[in-house]
């Protein structure tokens, strides 16, 4: 890692801090006249509605019922074919919209992949060969959540996209790009508009974005396993080619309109894809670049406040990461028969379970989760090295990420402060890094959870998450714990992004895995970060906090009323 690129991490991140006597720099109000709009569209692209909408293109799909303890074996559905309208099922249940809410006269959307704040600042891209019901050749599309359509922002030559699907295909699949093929592929394409969150949290909003990712990229994983599917990250992708590939580098597209940051390329593909070949970006890229391009970003608000720490750290984070294994981690290791094999399916419906997500407000500080919930929501989250599965197989590193838990109200397990080391190899680092005071007791077996300190940690948990009743109301409540300075010694300044988005993969995973529990759970984003170091006994940089999070039973809010995300779903 650069002497220069890391230092302006560090300068960001512990400037970015929440004290007690101070919190991270931002406007410290809510200026309601440049509130951006909710939904980014490209005027004057050309629009294809998705399936499940009444008027899109192409046969309808049937697909198999998929449960959602079955999203955690390796073969959840049998795979189905790459289609316009398997296409649009699969963003409505990674990135749709899940539901509309009212009070009085404020409306608002709720999506399937959450955000902090609720303000989405993620945009997703999709580059696709030639497909009935989208189009005759290879495109570059923006996916608009709120009509459920595809943009069309670039069509470009076809032989850069058969070379390119050819060298993913590998052996097993087919090749052909003409209209009313199959092919095994697909890409997306994730960006940031840094201004969504900066509005409301100022300097901070850069963190919440890249966490944000993480939860995008979860959903993504999710929604490929109802079709069979396999999402990939590809890190080989530099964020000069991801802006190129998806157009957000072209300036006469982006007058008065905001701009965006690019996130991370992801690839879908059928079963007989081969994971590990290096997409050709330089023949994809000049095919795009000299494509025929469509649409003017829209504007999202008419002032706006700069932020120049967040343009500073994301400049610093921009290059390719370093020591990316030359092929999947996963090679060799898939069983298509076999599951996690550590608990029984409960035979709930994926889809619902995915739809129905939500961010709890409130938590009723009462309700208890047996031990059995608990650690099976825990166990969810750790890796198996030896049998990759959604979502750790869409990541390329290993985990860096660990949880320091709050456990307030877990029928047969005594409250306290745990650690959940997410690889073996972490514990002595962890257990030298901490107060010396700590137990650090083996809690479960099979569970890598450690108790560190018995006792009541409500009001512990609720001071260092910025004082909010949500973190004590919970069964409970965590700290992402991120092997900082070694990580980023390693992989680079670029780094950083990737450890927010392995903290927001794991909490998709808690809000899913909280609501096939009955129960609720919601992303912290405020917490006083060196007091949260100081509880565990942390100095310097080697761990950080990264994200906080709590698990319990919500409290409803009658005065809202709740609407179907689309209204052809209401018919």
């Amino acid at each position: 890692m650069s002497g220069d690129a890391s230092d302006a991490v560090h300068r960001y991140h512990d400037g970015t801090k929440h004290h007690f006597n101070r919190y991270a720099r931002s406007l410290g109000f809510l200026d309601w006249a440049t509130q951006p709009k909710a939904f980014r569209a490209f005027d004057g692209a050309p629009i294809v509605g998705l399936y499940p909408r009444p008027d899109a293109q192409g046969a309808s799909i049937g697909h198999p019922r998929v449960t959602y303890d079955q999203l955690f074996t390796d073969a959840p559905a049998p795979a189905v074919p790459i289609t316009a309208a398997a296409i649009g099922d699969f963003l409505r249940h990674a990135l749709g919209l899940s539901a509309w809410k009212a009070f009085q006269r404020s409306r608002w959307s709720l999506r399937v992949n959450p955000s902090s704040g609720n303000l989405h600042p993620t945009e997703a891209y999709l580059v696709t060969g030639a497909l009935d019901g989208l189009a005759e050749g290879p495109c570059v599309w923006h996916y608009a959540p709120d009509r459920h359509v595809l943009e069309q922002r670039c069509a470009f030559d076809t032989s850069a996209w058969r070379l390119a699907d050819e060298r993913l295909a590998g052996a097993g699949g087919s090749t052909e790009t003409c209209v009313g093929a199959m092919p095994p592929t697909f890409l997306i394409a994730l960006t940031s508009i840094h201004w969504r969150e900066s509005w409301k949290y100022g300097e901070r909003a850069f963190r919440y974005c890249q966490h944000d990712l993480g939860h995008a990229i979860a959903a993504l994983r999710f929604a490929a396993g109802l079709f069979g599917w396999r999402l990939t990250m590809r890190p080989e992708w530099s964020q000069r080619a991801i802006a190129a590939l998806t157009g957000i580098d072209r300036d006469e597209d982006y007058f008065e309109a905001e701009r965006e940051a690019p996130g991370c390329l992801l690839l879908v593909s059928v079963e007989g894809a081969a994971l590990d070949a290096r997409i050709p970006d330089a023949g994809l890229i000049h095919a795009v670049r000299n494509g025929r391009w469509s649409g003017k970003a829209s504007q999202l608000s008419e002032d706006h406040v700069e932020w120049t720490f967040i343009d500073e750290v994301a400049a610093a984070t921009s290059e390719v990461v370093q020591g990316i294994p030359s092929v999947s981690r996963d090679e060799g290791l898939r069983d298509d028969h076999g599951g996690d094999g550590r608990f029984e399916d409960r035979q709930l419906d994926a889809r619902a379970i995915v739809l129905r997500r939500r961010s709890a407000v409130s938590l009723d500080g009462v309700s208890s989760i047996d031990r059995a919930r608990f650690l099976r929501m825990l166990t969810r989250v750790v890796p198996d090295p030896a049998r990759p599965i959604a979502p750790w197989d869409a990541l390329w590193w290993s985990p860096r990420v660990h949880l320091a838990l709050f456990v307030h109200r877990v029928v047969g397990l005594e409250p306290g402060l745990y650690m959940l080391a997410r690889c073996a190899d972490v514990v002595p680092r962890l257990k030298g890094a901490c107060r010396r005071d700590f137990q650090w007791e083996p809690a479960a077996d099979g569970v890598p959870l450690w108790l560190l300190q018995a006792g009541d940690y409500r009001l512990g948990s609720k001071r260092v998450s910025c004082d909010q009743d949500i973190a004590a109301d919970g069964f409970f409540s965590l700290g992402m714990i991120a092997e900082f300075d070694a990580s980023l010694a390693e992989h680079g300044a670029s780094f950083y992004r990737h450890l927010f988005w392995e903290s927001g993969v794991i909490g998709q995973l808690l809000y899913l895995e909280a609501e096939a529990a009955g129960t609720r759970a919601t992303g912290i984003g405020c917490f006083f970060d060196d007091a949260v170091h100081e509880l565990l006994g942390l100095e310097g940089h080697a761990f950080q906090s990264l994200y906080h999070f709590t698990v319990g039973m919500p409290v409803e809010d009658s005065r809202l009323t709740t609407e179907p995300g689309y209204a052809w779903e209401s018919t």
